[in-house]
């Protein structure tokens, strides 16, 4: 089993974007080995479902986030998952602080993986629908990329 972690700030707008994109990728290809999760590294939004401006950009493209909830970070994740992917340099900050010594856990920026200029997954929260939807665009790359890195034996760890 190869488990996938993605992070944002409140985990209801970025990471839930990447882990339900990741989801429906892994769900159409048959990889029933690959488990995939979001997180955020605060607690502002802990409970709750994804951004409602996220759910209606994925809902557009046919990806429904609407079972996800908002949960935040935890040491046992650093042990429990593969790979975790940050959204921004910030939150990969973040985390990097939060990892105990000794973690299992494979640490990336998760635009690493891509084509992309930038380091960023840009945060919509605060703009309009063009961002969420800047942001799908995103995840559907980082997706594809991370999938064929893993496919090809060559995500390092």
């Amino acid at each position: 089993m190869t488990r996938l972690l993605f992070v944002c700030l409140g985990n209801i707008c970025r990471s839930p974007t990447a882990h339900g994109v990741m989801q429906k990728k892994v769900e159409e290809l048959g990889l029933d080995w690959i488990h995939v999760d979001s997180a955020g590294t605060a607690a502002y939004h802990v409970g709750k479902k994804p951004d409602s401006r996220t759910l209606a950009e994925a809902s557009k493209a046919g990806y429904d986030l609407s079972r996800l909830t908002a949960r935040q970070v935890k040491e046992s994740d650093f042990y429990e998952y593969d790979y975790i992917f940050a959204m921004d340099s910030e939150n990969f900050r973040n985390l990097k602080a939060l990892r105990p010594v000794g973690s299992k856990a494979s640490l990336h920026l998760a635009l690493e993986f891509t084509d992309v200029d930038g380091t960023d997954v840009p945060d919509p929260y605060y703009g309009g629908a063009s961002g969420f939807r800047d942001v799908l665009n995103l995840c559907e790359m980082l997706c594809d990329d991370i999938l064929k890195m893993i496919s090809e034996g060559n995500m390092r760890a």
